[in-house]
């Protein structure tokens, strides 16, 4: 059952009626609200964050097949690596135990769409960093699907099978896989006809206690898996939004997705624009320098933001010098890159991009004491080699809590306001 923190509801905007195609000035959705990597008792969970990790790894050395597959090479300096396992003494511990299946430390900012004439209604994750939509077949074999609302492509008029098949390697060792389809899919009142999409027919069993159905992807075509033009994309083509805009703002409560512009009335002041490298199919911004305290420890490097991935993420080297600008900061768990810093004088982290630096708070940068009743709070940067070569850093939900943040195809940029 889902929690009903996941639980959405949809505000829709007034249509616009002067142009012979109807399109909308922006739609904004509701989404839940979502945790970290922290435990009620306010400790870091260390065996969740591993899984996160491994998570967060498959998921972009699969978007780096997709994008050889779909562009013909990589970015000098990524690499393609092997997708890694869950380490065995967390995998037993983790498998039908409480911390997975607790729904109120789902790691995803979920809001319901429709699929079908008529309509089906699904809960899905909107995630960045990835261009694929896929949900669960009723033909789905995994145990996992029993939980899950499924597509039943007999029932919906708009349903079309397409050549071709897709599939998604997991930590746990399991695929999410299944045939390829079109249907209309909407969001918020916002319809993409004939959208690509995968009602996946296996599931792996990391979503088990998962409260979501699927994941809709909203980066470029460039690392879709099925080859085709993501849902938004689709919107555009189509003429259904005035502007080639979405914005997010993810917070304890009031987290919504805009769609055709941004939500005026969720930040003050004016976005900050800033362009995107456009050969890799992320939302890549350049020119980041990283703030800590009165210094700036990294300059020059690259920046995916990334709704999908709960922390933030570096090259270990860069970690490493991050850190070393932090008085009384230590490792905390080499293999997986995680620093402890002192809990009572907490460093003010911050990003800039060539404007105003755009802080992460302290309550944002803490994942939770390293144990129950220790003076080291673990940091909400880890340093992972994640094939993405040594000068880009990915920012998740502690990086995009703190700001709102506006998506660009229009401009090919990734923009940042502060929030209301």
């Amino acid at each position: 059952m889902f929690c009903k923190a996941a639980l959405v509801s949809v505000a829709l905007a007034l249509l616009a009626t002067a142009s012979p195609v109807v399109q909308t000035p922006g739609t904004s959705i509701e989404l839940g609200e979502r945790s970290t990597l922290t435990r009620a008792d306010g400790t870091f969970d260390h065996e969740k964050a591993i899984l996160h990790n491994v998570k967060t790894h498959n998921k972009y050395q699969k978007s780096l097949r997709n994008l050889v597959a779909n562009k013909g090479s990589l970015p000098e300096g990524w690499e393609i690596k092997d997708f890694r396992t869950v380490p065995e003494s967390v995998q037993k511990r983790a498998t039908g135990s409480e911390p997975l299946t607790d729904e109120e430390d789902d790691e995803e900012w979920a809001g319901n769409i429709s699929i079908g004439t008529p309509g089906q209604t699904f809960l899905v994750d909107f995630d960045t960093g990835s261009s694929d939509l896929w949900v669960p077949s009723s033909s789905c074999t995994s145990s996992t699907c029993k939980s899950k609302n499924k597509y039943t492509a007999s029932s919906s008029s708009t349903s079309s099978k397409k050549s071709g098949s897709f599939s998604i390697e997991y930590g746990d060792g399991s695929t999410v896989s299944g045939p390829v389809y079109t249907n209309s899919v909407t969001v918020a009142g916002l319809t993409a006809k004939n959208q690509y999409f995968s009602p996946v027919t296996t599931l792996s069993s990391s979503f088990s206690g998962d409260p979501i159905d699927g994941i809709l992807g909203l980066a470029y075509p460039a690392i879709s898996n099925l080859g085709q033009e993501p849902f938004f994309n689709t919107l555009i083509d189509q003429g259904t939004v005035s502007e080639g805009v979405f914005g997010f703002k993810l917070a304890s409560s009031g987290s919504t997705l805009f769609l055709g512009g941004t939500d005026t009335s969720k930040y003050t002041g004016s976005i900050e624009y800033h362009s995107i490298d456009q050969s890799t199919g992320f939302w890549q911004a350049t020119g980041a320098k990283s703030v800590a305290g009165s210094k700036t420890p990294n300059t020059n490097f690259e920046t995916i933001i990334d709704s999908g991935t709960t922390i933030m993420y570096g090259p270990p080297s860069a970690v490493k010098t991050f850190y070393a600008a932090i008085p009384g900061s230590a490792v905390y768990d080499s293999s997986q890159g995680y620093y402890s810093y002192p809990c009572n004088s907490p460093p003010t982290v911050g990003f800039s991009w060539g404007g105003k630096t755009w802080p992460v708070t302290s309550a944002n940068f803490n994942l939770g004491t390293t144990e129950d009743g220790s003076s080291q709070c673990v940091g909400a940067l880890a340093g992972q080699d994640l094939g993405l070569g040594n000068s880009v850093w990915l920012l998740g939900d502690s990086f995009m809590k703190n700001v709102y943040t506006a998506f660009s195809f229009d401009q090919n940029a990734v923009g940042f306001a502060t929030l209301a």
